[in-house]
């Protein structure tokens, strides 16, 4: 079997700024220079500027939608996949990926952080939630730019894998 490829989930708002949808935007083509799949929510807004940045590049997108119609998806989706869940998918959303990049963001945003770290993985903050991180099973990585952001999901996810395989070793 060969090498999984990693997958990297975008997270933010429906309604952003320009600045963070510009930064949504480099965060998906560089996941995509990188080779990984970017996973999002498969909306508007910060989803469909990352999608938009991936494709741009020639990456693989994932679109977990809240609804049960696949034409609700941004049209830089390769893969959409309706839920029918409503904002219960974003546990889905958030344990889909090796790490996880947060773009400003509203509530929704905040539930994501939340079961990435409920399962312990890794979240790059690129102007997203301040939280109190001391409460946090495992800490908000701040990044400065997308750049930043993109390699530090990378290092992070890294570090995950690195992890599982010496477990697996053990056992």
């Amino acid at each position: 079997m060969g090498k999984r490829k990693t997958i990297i989930t975008v997270i933010g708002g429906s309604a952003a700024s320009r600045g963070e949808l510009l930064a949504a935007e480099e965060v998906g083509r560089e996941i995509a220079r990188r080779g990984a799949v970017l996973v999002c929510g498969g909306l508007g807004g910060i989803m469909e500027a990352a999608c938009r940045g991936a494709k741009s590049a020639g990456g693989l997108t994932v679109g977990i939608l809240p609804g049960v119609d696949r034409r609700g998806a941004n049209d830089f989706v390769d893969i959409p996949l309706p839920s029918g869940m409503g904002y219960a998918r974003n546990i889905l959303v958030a344990y889909s990926g090796d790490a996880v990049i947060a773009i400003g963001g509203k509530h929704g945003t905040l539930s994501e952080i939340a079961f990435a770290s409920i399962k312990g993985t890794p979240v790059v903050s690129l102007g997203s939630w301040e939280l109190d991180e001391s409460r946090l099973p495992s800490p908000l990585v701040h990044a400065k730019d997308a750049k930043d952001a993109v390699d530090k999901a990378f290092a992070l996810a890294a570090k995950r894998h690195a992890r599982r395989k010496a477990k697996e070793d053990e056992e």
